[in-house]
Order: C-alpha cells, then sequence, then structure tokens
C-alpha cells in the first residue's frame, strides 16, 4: 500500500514553528477572551487572526484549539477518566481514526483547551483508507480492549465516500479482540451521537450535547514523539 502522510503540509514547520505559536498564543488567548464575553466565535476568529496576520492554517487551528470558559467546564464535567468495566462506548468513527492517522503520519495535531485531540487534515465529504488506518484501529482496539469495554458501537457518516469500505476494514480488524463490536452508516452521526453517553469524539457540538464523553485519543498517542500544540494550559 501506498505510504500516506494524512493532514501533511510541509509548510506547516514554518507555519507553526516557535516563533509561530508564540504568535498564535497571543491569538488564542485574545479569541478565548471574547468568546468568554460571549461574541460570536466566527466573527472574532477573523478579526483576531486578521489582527494577529494569521494564515488560513493558523486560522483553521485557532477555531478548533479555543473555546469559551463555559464550554471547558462543560466539557470538563462530562469528562469520562476511567471508563466502567462491561461499558458500551459509542465512537465518532471517522472523527476518531482521522486523527489517529494524522498523529501516525507525524503531522500537525492540537489539544485543544477543553483538552480534547484534534486534527486539521479536514474530511470534506471524502476518504479513503490509507497504509495507517490499521495501525489506528489497531491503537483503538488495544485501548478498549485494556479498559475492558463489552461493546464498541461505531457511526460512520454515510454519505462520506468509502464508509462502506471502513466499516468492512474495522469488522475485519476488529475481530482479534473480546469485545462486540457494531457499526452503523448513517446520515446524521452527530445528531445521534449527541443523545448518547460514553461517546468517543472530539467534535466540539457533540461534546456540549451529548450525555458524557471520553478523551480516548489523548490516552492513545505518545505526546513526546508527535508535533502537536498545546491550547488546554495557555
Amino acid at each position: 500500500m501506498k505510504i500516506v502522510k494524512r493532514g501533511f503540509i510541509l509548510s506547516d514547520k514554518k507555519e507553526f514553528d516557535e516563533k509561530s505559536v508564540e504568535k498564535l498564543f497571543g491569538a488564542a488567548k485574545d479569541l478565548h477572551y471574547l468568546l468568554n464575553k460571549n461574541y460570536n466565535i466566527k466573527g472574532s476568529s477573523i478579526f483576531v487572526g486578521n489582527h494577529y496576520l494569521l494564515s488560513e492554517r493558523q486560522r483553521m487551528a485557532l477555531l478548533r484549539g479555543v473555546c469559551s470558559q463555559n464550554s471547558i467546564k462543560l466539557r470538563k464535567a462530562k469528562q469520562i477518566k476511567n471508563i466502567c468495566e462491561n461499558s458500551i462506548v459509542n465512537i465518532d468513527g471517522f472523527n476518531t481514526i482521522i486523527t489517529l492517522e494524522v498523529y501516525l503520519s507525524g503531522s500537525l495535531i492540537l489539544k485543544s483547551m477543553d483538552g480534547s485531540i484534534r486534527d486539521l487534515a479536514g474530511l470534506r465529504g471524502t476518504y479513503r483508507i490509507i497504509d495507517k488506518t490499521e495501525k489506528a484501529i489497531n491503537l483503538i482496539g488495544q485501548f478498549l480492549q485494556k479498559s475492558k469495554i463489552k461493546k464498541a458501537v461505531f457511526y460512520l457518516d454515510a454519505p462520506v465516500s468509502n464508509s462502506g469500505k471502513l466499516k468492512q476494514f474495522l469488522l475485519e480488524k476488529l475481530a482479534i479482540f473480546d469485545f462486540e463490536v457494531s457499526i452503523f452508516v448513517i446520515n446524521d452521526v452527530d445528531r445521534t451521537l449527541q443523545e448518547l453517553e460514553n461517546v468517543i469524539t472530539s467534535d466540539a457540538i457533540i461534546l456540549d450535547k451529548c450525555k458524557s464523553w471520553i478523551n480516548l485519543n489523548e490516552n492513545i498517542i505518545d505526546f513526546s514523539q508527535c508535533m502537536y500544540i498545546d491550547f488546554s494550559n495557555i
């Protein structure tokens, strides 16, 4: 299989070097302040991005890394730190797997203010299995096995290309683990997950509305071995 570096952009080394990240953190503090004053995130991020002369890629990092203090408190209050034995977990499939593929590709990832792990890859309605996908799935399986869950329920977005292929790939690769696996390919993953508990995702809207969530990728990723920006301690 061809080697693919999911989310890799050559200019990231320059756009997110030490000096650029220092500027980005200044912008993050300003955006965080505006959000705490209940300003709209879209307008505020444009204003701050223009003030700091941020690139499009840096603006995307800002949007995905920063949230209001109220959002942080809400999400932290619902976060499950230790998964109960025999639990059923509900997984935002593309969201979780793509971030791990980005990490395994050595591309930039973000630890957001709410502690969730995000990336800059973007889905845009298209997806294909790459050389990192199997390892990403194995990492998920190993963590869930260690947590002694009863069942993992994956939700995949039906409109995204190759969602059916990913379903079959997941079933094949997760068959070696002891827990049960169910996979649903549906049209509205976000709305479904918003009603559930033990949700594994980094999607901000889902995190705000779901009953509880698990920060799986934070437990999987070795931050000493990757390129990442930490907004969580600003």
